[in-house]
Formats: C-alpha cells, structure tokens, sequence
C-alpha cells in the first residue's frame, strides 16, 4: 500500500429515495420503514489508483461518478467495502462552496484554506499566487457576495489547485471562466501532474480533455465499472455506451 494512493474494494453505496419529505421526516425521526426505494449508485466497485497517476472518471450522468468521488472526498460513507485514501485531498467540485459572501477574497482565501486542512502559514505563503491566479484585479477587497458566479468559481479554482494536495479531484472544473481562463486551468492542472506527481482523478464528458491530461480510465454504467484500460481504450468503450452497444464488464 506504500505507493497507493486511493484503494476500493467491493465498495457499494446506496440511497434511500422516497416518496415524498413526509415519509423521509418520519423514518428520520422515528425509524419508520418503507416509502421509499433503493437506488445503488456504486455497486460492488473495486480499483486501485497509484501515486502520480493520472486517471479519467468516465460515465453517463447518473452512472455513479459523482457519488464515487463523494466517497473519495468523505462528503458521504460507502455502505459497504473497504476505502483507503492516503494523502491530502484538493477537491475541484463545488469551487464556491464555503465561502463566507461577506468576506473579502483575502479572508475567504484563509478561511478555506484552513478548512482543507492547511496551516496559516501554508495559506500565506500561497495567498499572493492564489490572488494572481484568479485575476480578480480591483475586487479583491470587496466582499465576495458582491461578485458573479463565474468570478467566484474562479476564486474556488485558484484555491482548491493552490493547496498541495496529494490527490486532485476535478469534477468539470476546467469549464471556469471563458476560453482562455479555461486553458489557465488546465496549464495548471497539467503543471501539477507533471511536477508535483499529484495523483489526479479528473470526471469529465469530453473526451479530448480527458486524453489531454489522463493516461487511464475508468468507465461507469449503472453504478458498476466496465472498463479500467488505458485512456484510449476506456475512450472506446464509453463511446459504445454513448452508443447504446452492449459492454461486457471488466475482469
């Protein structure tokens, strides 16, 4: 396990969805059982990511990616499985999730710093390139209630890639700003990979950003893994779910 960076095994997560918020309320409350149904979004998964690797998420919405990452992250718990994630996580998910709206950038650039887990010494010594990054200019004293949605995720953008993590977690982020913050992103993205050998997993739909960055994938259909290959090879099979073919599961 020394150069493992996330371990699953037979991990399976599933969510109770019921009928209404009454029923939700009432099982919540007293124990109440039925209303609802069970939806698995990770059935029995198991893969094993080294250090440095660089590996594509790949799946159709609601193929279980999001809630896979979840897991990875710790926002939820597998029901059952094994999980090891040795390393400081960055998580590019929800970039402007955490910030407090009235707040200045320089204060919610403490402010989540500290809460993923750096020290303030950490954050001063990346405060000036996180505020460089994100290109905010004249704004950076302003309370960030008063900014757009787009200026917010870049701030979340230029935090979340500034922190040193061990293992980088990019759900879409790279779709921040207009074009040419875009490509910032992912120069970034790219320069963490190839010099800090950060372990990334990156979930995208877009195929040619996934080969641009990733030299492995992993593919989901219906909550379960078809295909763990080369970066290439997962392309060909997502593209023959996208197409409706039949897949046979991985061995």
């Amino acid at each position: 396990m020394k150069n493992t960076a996330i371990h699953f095994k037979n991990v399976t997560k599933q969510y109770h969805l019921y009928k209404n918020d009454k029923k939700k309320l009432l099982a919540f409350m007293f124990g109440t059982k039925g209303g609802y149904t069970v939806k698995v979004a990770n059935d029995h998964i198991s893969f094993e990511i080294k250090k440095g690797e660089s590996v594509a998420i790949l799946g159709r919405n609601g193929a279980g990616k999001s809630t896979l990452l979840k897991i990875i992250t710790g926002v939820v718990l597998a029901n059952h499985g094994t999980v090891r994630v040795n390393g400081r996580v960055g998580a590019l998910l929800e970039l402007t999730a955490g910030f407090d709206p009235e707040f200045t950038v320089r204060e919610n650039i403490y402010l989540k710093g500290l809460l993923l887990g750096m020290s303030k010494k950490e954050v001063a010594l990346t405060e000036d390139a996180i505020v460089n990054f994100a290109e905010l200019g004249e704004y950076i004293d302003q309370p960030v209630r008063t900014y757009s949605s787009g200026m917010r995720a870049r701030l979340g953008f230029a935090i979340h890639s500034h922190t040193n993590p061990d293992i980088l977690v990019v759900d879409e982020a790279l779709s921040v700003g207009d074009v040419k913050f875009q490509e910032k992103c992912r120069a970034k993205t790219k320069e963490i990979i190839n010099e800090d050998h950060v372990t990334v997993l990156f979930v995208t739909h877009s195929m040619e950003a996934a080969k641009s960055i990733c030299t492995r994938g992993l593919v989901l259909n219906d909550g379960r893994i078809v295909a763990d290959t080369h970066i290439n090879e997962a392309i060909k099979a997502y593209k023959h779910i996208l197409s409706g073919e039949p897949i046979s599961l991985k061995h």
